[in-house]
């Protein structure tokens, strides 16, 4: 099923979505999918995203452009960055009066601290049914890598989990998978996929309602997180797919990313773990050629 072309009348609500998961879940993948479904079908969506580092590496990733798209750095809307997630949301509205609204949380935020700033004021009086979304990388999730803290909060308070990337471990090895999901979030359905091809019409569902916003907003306790650092390098031209492999294989790496020259030319380079990708092509913005995105623990 792919998203339906919307009729809203005046004084409707716009439904939101929280894409959340860990880093290098794929969270921007399954974005750019739902761009791609909405842009066929006559959709508006627009995007907020929360992204680490200030390379604006994500934006370049999405394609995105215009007043569609704003990208919050320097923190987590979760949390130090709520107050311009509200201010944003208001200028989207006002601007581009969207029919579907995104919000790609950062890598280390908590989804449903995220999805409490729609019970603020002003967007509490437009904005209509939400879903948190959880995105899940299956190989991780089979590594036993970074299931702790962040990871466990994130998939505790999905209305939704995506175990995406499946196309990374065995077929056999998913009902295991599934089951570790379950002994953390009993309750949240589990769809499985690769590269965040998701059917666009579990997460934007054909009969929303408009949520009713008044009354007082759920509650949670409060949270601290992890602590993680990014640091931004510059890679010379031309770097061999081994020192490339060399500089990116370090302890407490989580991801990497961004666009480096190597010996054939551009390199669009994603680290996840101890997977290191590289895929040829040019950065929309030349200025993103020949720097790298890294985030460690602190």
């Amino acid at each position: 099923m792919t998203l339906s072309r919307v009729t809203r009348n005046p004084g409707d609500k716009i439904p939101a979505l929280v894409v959340s998961g860990f880093l290098g879940s794929g969270k921007t993948t399954l974005v750019r999918h739902l761009l791609e479904a909405a842009q066929h079908a006559g959709v508006r969506v627009a995007v907020v995203s929360n992204e680490l580092g200030e390379l604006g590496i994500d934006r370049a990733l999405l394609g995105a452009g215009g007043e569609a798209f704003i990208e919050l750095e320097g923190g987590c809307v979760c949390c130090e960055l709520s107050d311009d997630l509200i201010e944003t949301l208001e200028m989207l509205r006002q601007r581009v009066d969207p029919d579907r609204i995104i919000v790609e949380t950062s890598g280390v935020a908590l989804p449903f601290d995220t999805t409490l700033n729609f019970w603020r004021e002003p967007v509490s009086r437009w904005i209509g049914d939400d879903m948190a979304v959880v995105v899940v990388n299956a190989e991780q999730l089979l590594e036993g890598r970074d299931l702790e803290g962040t990871f466990e909060d994130q998939v505790s308070s999905a209305d939704l989990l995506v175990l995406n990337k499946t196309d990374l471990v065995a077929a056999s090895e998913l009902t295991a998978l599934e089951d570790r999901l379950r002994a953390i979030e009993p309750e949240a359905p589990i769809i499985a996929c690769e590269r965040g091809r998701v059917p666009e019409a579990l997460l934007f569902p054909p009969d929303l309602t408009g949520k009713d916003r008044t009354g007082p907003a759920p509650t949670t306790p409060p949270h601290s997180h992890e602590h993680f650092r990014t640091d931004q390098i510059r890679v010379a031209d031309g770097i061999t797919h081994a020192d490339l492999t060399a500089l990116l294989t370090r302890p407490g790496l989580l991801r990497a990313k961004g666009w480096v020259v190597g010996e054939a030319g551009p390199l669009l380079v994603q680290v996840v773990g101890r997977r290191i990708e590289t895929t040829p092509g040019d950065p929309p913005d030349p200025a993103l050629l020949g720097r790298l995105v890294l985030i460690e623990r602190a």
